[in-house]
């Protein structure tokens, strides 16, 4: 699979980590998830966390979550989706025929016509079109809740997500493993750093992996790699520096999952609405970053990232609506065709001075920072769409080939791969902008402590419609200021009380009818809750829990534009729907003395709109105040249990999940739910050698029927029946 360029990549990148090396400093030490070492010695070069200061985590006056390398070992994630099932705060949404991870944060998703946003060791990297993420590269993954737009900028309404990457430890080891599993999956994955120089100065970590497999769905296949090299140079005592590249290509099927019908339920799982046609996406990315302390108390952090993503193939998706027969036969599914040829480029600047002083007997703990952001995003689609209206009982052959039908009890791929589309939409957006921010957490007692901050915001947008003749560009500019206060009570140095309130935004791409750009998506959030580090209390126990209480009012995002002097010159949207969730999250990670480690993760949600306006996609629904919000359960609860032991003096593990998701709206405006469901996972690992362990995955232990999100009734995507997975990691 392009193999060229993998090694072009190979000889790039080890220039450029030659040539201009950056670093920063994770909020924990970052190992591999396995013995690092022979004597499991582990060298943390960073404390800080990631543009966020140096915190205690019963000093945040906000809810995060924490989730580790052990504990995505332990429940077997090998992507994005399956990191994020263990928060409860967080739901699945559409992910356009699984290219990209989507994702609500406490009810409230972004923009459906881009993936969810997320940061890479801080900075904004979700955007673009590089398929969904795996996690071979990632350290650990932070749930952020509430917005974070004081510090962060644009950002999903409901929270942020952060990425932390495997990086160099200064050490030398690493493993390797294979595994095997149901549906042909072949996967084989590495990680190996060393130390390099006389001085020991620098680390060099190497990590990728490949994979091939088939899927329960028919005739689906996919073919995926990635390779993820970095090099961290510590320049002196108090200057370190890091390079690190981000390599992904993958070869997959557009696959909008089933359809549903009121009269004949859904389509089968297994059979594949879509056509095995590849879809290609690729990612090239990079991160520069550089850490120096100028003394104790003050210090510099700043960096830059660029990624380069496409995407692009042919999709054959069902059709809505009375374009649909499966809503009259339960059989017959027709389709429409899409040919897509993404691409986007995406910048990131970001540099901030933290450090801490006294005024009188305050304490102050300051962030000061500025970064700048520009995403390029051009995307080209092709489509042919037709309408059937012959008699369905009695289909001929120019019918399924003209029409691009399918038998779900007979399905027939490969009749018209090539038909006769025309263009639908051409255009390139080009959206920058530039932020200054700061913020102080204020000790006015040893045990109450205030934050405040603010942001402001200056961005533009460049919106080029290049089907018009000759092509047209429109340019609109907008500001914004972003505060946040917050405050922690330490009752002890156990347990802390905490409220708070931020608001965030996100840049709306597109424009209404007039040719302005849309006024930002604006979320406020307020917070009340408590933490608590139980290894202060119980010598028996470690680890954390956390309740907290929350409310989020989001304004601004799209809904259809449907005044006279909008609809008289065609469909358009406007930045006026608004939606509100409120609830409660209960979330623990422990440690017990007899090898037993529990995490749970709760939360109760209630998300709806709260005005009345017309959807935003064209589909003829009014919404109503108090309709819920899509893909948003009410109720969801993550366990993970382990238990380590003896074998014959051989070290093993044992565990298992569950997962409950709540019945939720599965097509905005409409009464389509999706039903409720409960899945299990088991697992089991074994030492045989000192450096080789045995694993078992069972997913879906009792194979249930189910649904993970939707779009609508006729993009539904259905959960994996029961599947094995046995791999094999040796340790060096």
């Amino acid at each position: 699979m392009k193999l060229n360029k993998i090694t072009s990549l190979l000889l790039s990148s080890a220039a450029f980590g030659s040539a201009a090396l950056t670093f920063t400093p994770a909020a924990i030490a970052q190992t591999d998830g396995e013995e690092a070492s022979s004597d499991d010695t582990v060298v943390v070069i960073g404390t800080r966390q990631a543009y966020r200061g140096d915190f205690d985590p019963l000093e945040i006056p906000q809810a995060d979550q924490l989730i580790d390398a052990e504990l995505l070992e332990d429940a077997g994630a090998l992507d994005l989706n399956q990191a994020l099932d263990l928060s409860a705060s967080v739901a699945r949404q559409n992910n356009f025929g699984g290219l990209w991870n989507s994702f609500s944060i406490r009810g409230f998703s972004g923009d459906i016509n881009l993936p969810s946003g997320f940061l890479v060791n801080g900075f904004n990297a979700g955007r673009g079109f590089g398929g969904p993420r795996d996690l071979v590269g990632i350290e650990s993954v932070e749930v952020l809740k509430g917005p974070r737009g004081a510090l962060f900028g644009r950002g999903e309404p409901g929270g942020t997500v952060n990425l932390i990457t495997k990086r160099p430890q200064f050490e030398t080891g690493g493993y390797i493993r294979g595994t095997i599993g149901s549906w042909d999956q072949y996967r084989a994955e590495g990680d190996y750093q060393t130390v390099l120089g006389d001085a020991g100065n620098f680390g060099l970590r190497l990590v990728g992996y490949y994979e091939d497999a088939e899927s329960f769905r028919e005739t689906v296949e996919t073919e995926k790699m990635g390779f993820y090299p970095s090099a961290t140079w510590k320049v002196s005592d108090d200057t370190v520096m890091t390079y690190e590249l981000e390599y992904t290509a993958y070869e997959l099927p557009f696959d909008r999952g089933v359809v549903f019908s009121d009269t004949f339920g859904f389509s089968p799982r297994e059979v594949f609405t879509g056509e095995n046609v590849p879809i290609e996406t690729e990612v090239v990315g990079h991160q520069f970053e550089a850490e120096h302390d100028f003394n104790e108390n003050w210090s510099f952090l700043g960096g830059l990232g660029y990624r380069e993503t496409s995407l692009e193939g042919d999709a054959f998706e069902p059709q809505f609506g009375s374009r649909q027969t499966f809503f009259q036969d339960g059989q017959t599914i027709s389709r429409f065709f899409r040919s897509r040829d993404f691409e986007s480029d995406y910048l990131t600047l970001r540099g901030e001075i933290a450090g801490e002083f006294q005024t009188g007997d305050f304490r102050h703990r300051l962030i000061f920072g500025a970064d700048y952001d520009e995403f390029d995003n051009t995307l080209v689609i092709d489509r042919y769409r037709t309408r059937f209206s012959g008699d369905i009982t009695n289909l001929t052959q120019d019918d399924i080939f003209t029409h691009l039908l399918l038998d779900v009890n007979n399905p027939v791929y490969g009749v018209n791969l090539n038909p006769a589309a025309s263009p639908n939409t051409n255009r390139n957006e080009v959206l920058q902008g530039y932020g200054i921010y700061i913020q102080d957490q204020i000790d006015l007692t040893d045990k109450l402590q205030v934050r405040i901050g603010a942001r402001f915001d200056d961005f533009e947008q460049d919106l080029t419609n290049l089907l018009a003749s000759p092509a047209t560009t429109i340019t609109s500019s907008d500001d914004r200021v972003s505060p946040q206060f917050g405050a922690v009570y330490r009752v002890n140095d156990g347990f802390s009380l905490y409220a708070s309130y931020g608001e965030g935004y996100r840049q709306q791409t597109g424009q209404d009818f007039q040719g302005n750009q849309f006024d930002p998506n604006v979320t406020e959030s307020t917070e009340i809750g408590f933490k608590a580090d139980l290894g202060e209390f119980y010598d028996s126990v470690s680890g954390s829990i956390g309740v907290t209480l929350f409310q989020v009012e989001q304004s601004n995002f799209l809904v259809n534009d449907d005044r006279p002097e909008a609809t008289a010159v065609g469909f358009f949207s406007i930045p006026a729907g608004e939606a509100e969730s409120t609830g409660i999250e209960f979330d623990a990670n422990l440690d017990f003395e007899n090898d037993l480690s529990l995490w749970i993760s709760y939360a109760y949600t209630d998300a709806e709109f709260t005005n009345s306006f017309a959807d935003a996609d064209g589909f003829g629904f009014t919404i109503d105040p108090g309709d819920p919000l899509i893909n948003s359960p009410e109720n969801q609860l993550n366990v993970q249990v382990t238990k380590d032991f003896d074998v014959h003096e051989m070290p093993a593990t044992l565990g298992g999940g569950l997962l409950y998701v709540d019945e939720r709206n599965g097509f905005v405006g409409s009464d389509f739910t999706l039903p409720d469901y409960t899945t299990v996972r088991v697992f089991g690992e074994v030492a045989v050698t000192d450096g080789l362990k045995v694993r078992l995955d069972v997913d879906n232990l009792f194979d249930e029927t189910f649904y993970t999100n939707s779009f609508a009734n006729v993009w539904v995507e259905p959960g994996a029946p029961r599947r094995f997975r046995v791999s094999a990691t040796y340790n060096f």
